[in-house]
């Protein structure tokens, strides 16, 4: 009898999966996942942001929780690097369900980047420790070691949690902040590393706080040489690092990444030190932030590793480093980070890819929950369709439900709905715990989520609500130009456009760009626009059959550079009516042809169409939850054989099945689903 799993709602469309073929397979990137072979317990540390974190609120409860942020690096309090971002004000929202630890840069107290015009300060101040104030005078004491004590005084005196702290006394210090000459500056800074490590421990004693703990030295990049004078020092003075840090920030890094590690662990071995945990608190460029296939990328690298990681901090703080969208919505980039904090609890498996170490191709991470009997695999990157080979499902049962689901490029202020199962696979057989399936890649920016539980009586179905999309080039363009966007040029700093392309010079009254879709009934429909207005608000005509045109408004997206700013993606909605059949779509820069509408001169990136006549009922099985509070899915529950319940420490009343059988849920399972608070996306 194939099993019942409880769902929160239902919707239902039948869609049936493929196996794979040999010849489809040959044409295909490979990814081989063995789940009977684990490689240990899920960090998920990865996620980590750098300013993710703007201010109380920003990002919102919601969008937090969900994307499971477990550490972050933030402001020093009271700091002036930047107008937000204070680690005391961020601390609640982000202590409030997976956070662990919050790194500060004591630098950042600073206003300047880089701190202190770059200088290493003297002794030309007095700090007043009550308030920060300072007066131009000398006072015996260094200018920064008073900072070093005003910061940590004010963590231990104002924080609710002062020991899940970090302090990172030093930035980049190789990189023009003080010490970059190191022939010359080394024993200086060895003797401030010394200097501010026992102030800190000493405030944190004088508050009986027991030990701080201490994260450097931050270098730019990987510092052989460095790091060994440094750890040499730091152990022949008591004064070593809790969590060494270095950044990892171009493209090439991610071929490289895993070798510097590996010669990180060899230096620790050579000094008779460590292991010490470590933390890489600025990874990636522009072009990765919001991007599902580039983030996996690092992320598979990071959690193979064992070790933490923070997005860096390119933008503005509190939107995850462009990794969410708007006040309280989802982008692509957020998507991954929930798909990625889902992994919690499991232990994660051997994942082949076609290679490692080598930029921009297909990699991904897999895991399995075996108390919960669901199997995970999340992945992207390459540029072609993509023939899992799954073994050691044997945990699973002989027949298994399989679901892929799908992130596309949205942009980093475009928002992304729920995640569309895009595959669907009902009951097939997993012979010898073995299964084999082709899945068709939309891009190489996209990724995906396969998960896969025993067989249940719940249609396994793709998602019901109709939805098309069109990379804005692929349209019929009439006085427009479509531009390259090579996602390696600039060394990674731009952000990148779905399909490499886009269609700019959108500037004429005769500008258009016309899609001709074919939609399944008459009802009301939402066009989206994916696109860049570059720090102004503007504004484009939808005409639908060459009449009854309707005002796409975009808002005002962040303006960087001049070059930056047509590639700073955000999403504009209108929602027509369509009657059933073919239809031409024609969004143009002018309403009567002589005339541009307001700033119509927008970067267009892709087009989607959906169906929202019915709302857009968006089922979350509860194989797709977090469970937590002592919460698990049980398939074989006494009583009601065959069947599926959550379960926790204390059940709620039975409530009966569709099919008039016990199933048994409890109170604190639902509370305890991050994927029903999801933030919402419209």
């Amino acid at each position: 009898m194939k099993r019942k799993l409880a769902v929160l709602t239902a919707a239902a469309l039948v869609l049936g999966g493929t196996l794979s073929t040999p010849a489809q397979a040959d044409t295909n990137d490979v990814l081989s996942v063995d789940f009977a072979q684990t490689t240990g317990a899920f960090r998920g540390g990865a996620t980590g942001t750098l300013y993710g974190f703007g201010d109380d609120g920003a990002p919102t409860q919601a969008l937090i929780n969900g994307a499971h942020i477990t550490n972050t690096s933030q402001k020093a309090p009271y700091g002036t690097q930047h107008p937000s971002g204070d680690a005391i004000k961020v601390e609640g929202g982000f202590f409030a369900k997976h956070g662990k630890d919050m790194y500060i840069y004591v630098q950042d107290y600073y206003p300047d980047w880089s701190y202190n015009g770059g200088r290493r300060p003297g002794d030309d101040r007095t700090y007043n420790q009550a308030d920060g104030t300072y007066t131009s005078t000398p006072n015996g004491i260094w200018d920064y070691l008073e900072v070093v004590e005003f910061v940590t005084e004010a963590v231990a005196t104002t924080s609710a949690r002062p020991r899940d702290y970090v302090f990172i006394p030093f930035n980049e210090p190789d990189g023009g902040n003080w010490y970059n000459n190191w022939g010359t500056l080394k024993d200086t800074f060895l003797a401030d590393w010394k200097a501010t490590y026992d102030k800190i421990q000493e405030v944190y004693a004088r508050h009986g706080l027991g030990h701080a703990r201490i994260g450097g030295p931050g270098d730019t990049r990987w510092q052989p040489a460095r790091s060994a004078d440094i750890l040499t020092y730091a152990k022949a003075n008591n004064v070593l690092p809790d969590v060494f840090i270095w950044h990892e920030l171009g493209i090439n890094n991610l071929g490289t990444f895993r070798a510097n590690y590996a010669a990180y662990r060899q230096l620790e071995k050579d000094l008779g030190i460590g292991p010490l945990h470590v933390n890489v608190t600025e990874y990636g460029m522009l072009r990765d932030m919001g991007t599902p296939g580039q983030l996996i990328q690092w992320l598979s690298i990071m959690e193979d590793l064992k070790i933490d990681g923070q997005t860096a901090y390119w933008n503005y703080a509190g939107n995850f480093n462009d990794n969410s969208a708007r006040a309280n919505a989802a982008n692509a980039g957020w998507w991954m980070y929930k798909w990625y904090g889902d992994l919690e609890g499991s232990q994660t498996v051997r994942l082949t890819p076609p290679a490692l170490n080598t930029v921009d191709t297909l990699q991904g991470i897999g895991a399995v929950d075996a108390r919960n009997k669901r199997a995970t695999v999340l992945y992207g990157g390459g540029d072609k369709p993509v023939s899992l080979r799954l073994t050691g499902l044997g945990l699973l049962g002989k027949r298994v439900d399989v679901e892929v689901r799908e992130i596309t490029l949205s942009g980093a202020e475009g928002v992304s709905g729920t995640p569309r199962v895009i595959k669907a696979l009902d009951g097939v057989a997993a012979t010898g715990g073995a299964l084999s399936l082709d899945v068709p890649t939309y891009d190489r920016y996209a990724a995906y989520q396969v998960l896969v539980t025993p067989a249940q009586d719940r249609p396994v179905v793709v998602s019901p609500v109709w939805t098309a999309s069109v990379e804005a080039e692929n349209t019929a363009l009439t006085d427009a130009t479509v531009y390259f966007q090579d996602p390696q040029a600039g060394g990674g700093w731009k952000f990148l456009a779905s399909g490499s392309r886009d269609v700019g010079s959108f500037n004429r009254p005769t500008s258009k760009a016309e899609w001709t879709v074919t939609v399944p009934r008459a009802g009301r429909y939402r066009f989206q626009v994916i696109g860049g207005t570059p720090g102004t608000p503007g504004r484009h005509a939808l005409f639908v059959d060459g009449a009854n045109p309707a005002i796409v408004q975009y808002t005002a997206d962040l303006a960087l550079t001049s070059y930056q700013r047509w590639q700073y993606r955000g999403s504009a909605e209108v929602t027509i009516p369509l009657a059933a059949g073919q239809h031409t779509l024609s969004l143009r820069s002018s309403v009567d042809g002589a005339a541009v509408l307001p700033n119509s001169d927008i970067t267009l990136d892709k087009f989607l169409l959906t169906d929202v006549t019915d709302g857009e009922p968006t089922a979350y099985p509860a194989s797709t939850l977090r469970y937590a509070g002592g919460a698990r899915v049980t398939y074989d529950v006494p009583g009601a054989r065959g069947y599926a319940s959550i379960r926790a420490v204390v059940a709620a009343p039975t409530r009966t099945s569709r099919r008039g059988r016990p199933v048994t849920t409890t109170s604190r399972s639902t509370t305890a689903a991050c994927a029903r608070r999801t933030p919402r996306s419209r």
